[in-house]
């Protein structure tokens, strides 16, 4: 009796082990922050200028570095352990991260990256795989994967990463976000680890267009001038032919949304691969691959060149320490790093030849004032897991259409729009090199029009439902509200907009909107929809709270003190109106 009872002890204690080894695995298999980050750390940006100065460009954003910029007293892991193993800590913070947090931005800590980054899959076999917030069960891109994860997760406003070869657009494009590569050579790269020192560009995500234009007037450091429209806007109909995704959709809602803020005038066609294949006549002096029979496309040699080149010049830059060390890689990406070329000085002079003549094909087709519109990826995110992943066609698939901008060096944006079978689907505008400003400026004033287009699009054409304007207004309202929620301001003011347009009398459609226009920085429309709500509702304390806000920021104090001293008699217990109000009367009183 007494062995039995010892054994049932030992069976219930061997139960108890495997249920708590069990629970320690299932532990680890949770992924915190969707797995985006490798390490979680913060620098915290300098105090607020006194007023009546302005605040900080990047005031109130948080945001996330790719692991390879440098961080003061970290070690730069470049995605791999034994990298990390054989070096030092930084000594300084990469000059990018730290233009950020001067600019008034909080960093949260370091994202995960491809093996060496070199991969385009957003997978690391060291760190795992970051989890795509758009389509958990597809891949999110990389070498900028863990970057990108986290915006699109909401934990960070923004991030930055490297852009060698669409390591800042693909994922991006996966992932449902904005995505921006600039201009090359016009962002500095001290402190950050080279994979191809000649296509190399330090990119940034985001979810809403004025966070990215505002990151990118801090990084690009670019003097102020008069917004431009664009004149010419090009779409290439033969790319747009190459993809998986629904091509006629996304042309259409690039086609009305244009329309609608710039007139049918600026739009035209072009078979891009036919102006490339006149244009850069170097693409001749390339051995051409066979296809199906048929010559490999200038698109297809493009995306040739600019792995020759990346291969090239990342053995260049670590093939000393890949020898002494013989690092633990991911062996999908060691084929791609070690794969052999024939004549290889021979062909980095064409390589280059190729990227000079690009460059100005590209200046002299979209001047100073035209953009091109292509697709940034060619079909859906794939499944994580599949096959397709490590083969050599899915990679040149992957890498087409950010060739073009890597090869050139001009800039390019990559915009969601929408999804289609629950994934995300993405567009790319692109101008020449050094229009970086005008591009960004373009996103900010089109990207409401294009996602009122693609909502419009995504719905069934044979809807018979018909619902009354006040209803649409209150409907519009409240995809205003969400697009808030998820800091879209411009998104926001589209709908608030809309919402406007079909009932003009509603004070909280104005007061929304206004809330919107103050994330924006637009505090001269922040504080007339204001006005216009208190005129349509005296008792809206939160239009008074906002006018109040708006004309604080535009130096406009007293009447600011006035707005919130007014607020507090509506509602005497608001501690915000309040506060501002005193803050206000001790300063400028």
């Amino acid at each position: 009796m007494g062995s039995q009872s010892a054994n049932l002890w030992v069976l219930l204690g061997l139960g108890l082990a495997g249920i708590l080894v069990m629970t320690k695995k299932l532990k680890r298999t949770v992924k915190v922050d969707l797995g985006a980050f490798v390490q979680r750390l913060q620098l915290l940006p300098p105090p607020q200028p006194a007023p009546p100065k302005a605040p900080h460009p990047l005031t109130g954003l948080t945001f996330a570095v790719s692991d390879v910029f440098d961080i003061d007293g970290f070690i730069t892991g470049f995605g791999n352990p034994d990298w990390e193993r054989t070096h030092d800590a930084a000594s300084q913070t990469s000059q990018i991260v730290s233009a950020l947090v001067e600019g008034g931005a909080k960093c949260e800590g370091k994202t995960v990256v491809d093996d060496m980054a070199f991969g385009i899959n957003g997978e690391n076999r060291h760190f795992g795989m970051p989890t795509n917030p758009a389509a958990p069960n597809r891949v999110p891109g990389g070498p900028s994967s863990g970057a990108s994860v986290a915006v699109a997760a909401n934990i960070v406003d923004f991030s930055i990463g490297m852009d060698s070869s669409g390591g800042v657009l693909l994922p991006a494009g996966y992932c449902g976000i904005l995505g921006f590569r600039p201009s090359y050579g016009v962002v500095p790269h001290t402190g950050v680890i080279p994979v191809s020192d000649s296509l190399d560009t330090v990119g940034w995500l985001a979810k809403d267009p004025n966070i990215l234009r505002r990151v990118g007037h801090v990084l690009l450091q670019v003097p102020f001038a008069v917004q431009r429209n664009p004149r010419n806007v090009i779409i290439a109909d033969d790319w747009f032919k190459m993809i998986n995704t629904p091509a006629d959709r996304i042309t259409e809602v690039v086609t009305k949304a244009v329309e609608k803020i710039y007139g049918r005038q600026v739009l035209r066609r072009e078979n891009i691969g036919k102006y490339l294949e006149i244009k850069v006549p170097s693409l001749k002096a390339l051995p051409k691959k066979k296809s199906n029979g048929q010559a490999t496309p200038a698109i297809k040699l493009l995306v040739n060149i600019m792995d020759s080149l990346r291969r090239h010049e990342f053995k260049k830059n670590h093939d000393e320490w890949i020898e002494a060390v013989k690092p633990a890689v991911d062996p999908a990406i060691s084929a791609q790093i070690h794969k052999g070329m024939e004549s290889e000085n021979t062909e980095m002079d064409i390589c280059r030849m190729v990227r000079n003549e690009l460059r100005t094909a590209i200046n002299n087709l979209l001047k100073d004032d035209g953009i091109l519109v292509i697709p940034t990826v060619s079909d859906a995110p794939p499944k994580v897991g599949a096959k397709e992943l490590v083969s050599e066609e899915y990679h040149i698939q992957a890498s087409t259409f950010f060739s073009l901008a890597s090869m050139s060096g001009c800039c390019q944006v990559a915009v969601p729009l929408g999804f289609h079978d629950k994934c995300p689907v993405s567009v790319s505008l692109m101008a020449r090199h050094g229009g970086d400003r005008f591009l960004l400026d373009t996103i900010q004033t089109v990207y409401a029009s294009l996602q009122e287009q693609a909502d419009i699009a995504s719905k069934p054409k044979s809807s018979s439902k018909v619902v009354s304007q006040e209803t649409s207004a209150e409907m519009a309202k409240e995809k205003g509200n969400q697009a808030f929620k998820e800091k879209q301001w411009q998104r926001a003011i589209g709908f608030y907009t809309e919402a406007i347009k079909l009932n003009s009398n509603n004070a909280t459609y104005y007061s929304n909107r206004a809330a919107a226009y103050l994330e924006f920085g637009s505090f001269v429309q922040a504080e007339t929809d204001c006005t216009k709500a208190i005129s349509l509702d005296k008792k809206n304390v939160k239009a008074y709270l906002r006018r109040g806000t708006a004309r604080e920021m535009l130096g406009f104090y007293k009447e600011a003190i006035e707005d919130f001293k007014y607020a507090l008699v509506l509602e005497p217990t608001n501690k915000r109106a309040s506060q501002s109000a005193e803050r206000l009367r001790k300063l400028f009183l």
